[in-house]
């Protein structure tokens, strides 16, 4: 028994390199969300483009849509930005929450680097974000015609990400259509 006490550091040594092991093989962008198959949380927040106006969740009605959380502040938003410009010339529509940002820089960026967005909110205070379950920035969530979140993308989405994401984009744009009178 006494000479048992003796492995007990290493046992736990063991133990605790398997946890580090198995936390190593996941992905840090594979972040689960509690929304996933959930409708977009209901919200009235400002209107980045047009001051004194508000947006709300229904701007997710009627086309499949990517919500994109980014911010000015956000090194990784500024190499995601320009794939971002160029599926929205692809017809891709994009919704983008301007995460607890500065409106003024958040615009001057929009104009310098394009706006990739067919409407813009801002979440100043980052409550939203909660809602949402935002860890940072950038995210972007895949949500359908009805407004319902189907996918979620912690990090930058790019021609890689995309390639993954694209056969259910294509997926729920088809139901969506099927789903017109």
């Amino acid at each position: 028994m006494k000479n048992f006490k003796l492995f007990i550091p290493l046992l736990i040594f063991v133990v605790l390199g398997l946890f580090l092991l198995w936390g190593l093989s996941k992905d840090p962008s594979d972040m689960p969300s509690a929304l996933i198959d959930r409708s977009v949380p209901e919200f009235a927040l400002p209107d980045l483009q047009n001051p004194g106006m508000t947006l709300d969740q229904t701007l997710f009605q009627g086309q499949v849509t990517l919500l994109n959380v980014w911010g000015t502040w956000c090194p990784p938003c500024r190499i995601e930005h320009p794939f971002l410009v160029a599926l929205e010339k692809q017809g891709v529509a994009i919704v983008g929450m301007n995460y607890k940002d500065v409106p003024e820089a958040a615009r001057e960026w929009l104009i310098d680097k394009g706006d990739p967005y067919r409407a813009t909110f801002e979440d100043r205070e980052g409550r939203y974000g909660i809602n949402l379950g935002v860890f940072g920035a950038p995210e972007t969530y895949l949500v359908d015609h009805r407004g319902k979140i189907h996918y979620k993308h912690v990090g930058i989405v790019d021609e890689a990400v995309w390639q993954q994401i694209e056969p259910l984009y294509n997926k729920l744009v088809a139901a969506s259509e099927e789903d017109r009178p």
